[in-house]
């Protein structure tokens, strides 16, 4: 993996609309890159920080979304929200250096946990999580309450 990788926390509407186009690689259903960024404001409001993983030119190659949470199963912990790396960049280690940099921040933030769900269809991402460490303890259940929710998947 290059070395010259740096990170840093897109907390501008100017940069999520950079970060849209990657964001779209693991959520298709994001079509609209201004309701992306009314979408990253609202998270924001919610502790939701975005992670870049940039070249040396400040390109995007990989982002993680977490937040930081507390609840009576894990304690203080980091939920990764959201975890991609450019397809043409994908098995070149930014990745795992993406989920590196946010167990970081858990553990200089003190967390208990370091937390993420992945789809049961995902195998390559259930493999890499293992890779890198993580350990299946649940299933997450999910019942959509509000028909056609433009704000996530189907």
């Amino acid at each position: 993996m290059d070395t010259s990788i740096t990170f840093r926390h897109l907390d501008t509407p100017d940069d999520w609309t950079r970060a849209f186009d990657i964001m779209k690689e693991l959520r298709p259903h994001l079509t609209d890159a201004a309701a992306f960024r009314e979408q990253m404001r609202r998270q924001r409001e919610e502790s939701y920080r975005l992670l870049a993983a940039c070249d040396s030119e400040g390109a995007i190659l990989g982002l993680a979304g977490y937040r930081t949470q507390t609840n009576t199963l894990y304690g203080r912990f980091v939920y990764v929200d959201d975890l991609v790396v450019t397809a043409r960049l994908q098995s070149g280690g930014i990745g795992a250096c993406l989920l590196d940099k946010a167990r970081e921040i858990a553990r200089h933030s003190r967390c208990a946990h370091f937390v993420l769900d992945t789809g049961l269809h995902m195998a390559l991402a259930q493999r890499f999580y293992y890779r890198n460490g993580l350990l299946a303890k649940g299933m997450h259940f999910v019942q959509p309450l509000i028909e056609n929710n433009k704000e996530t998947a189907r």
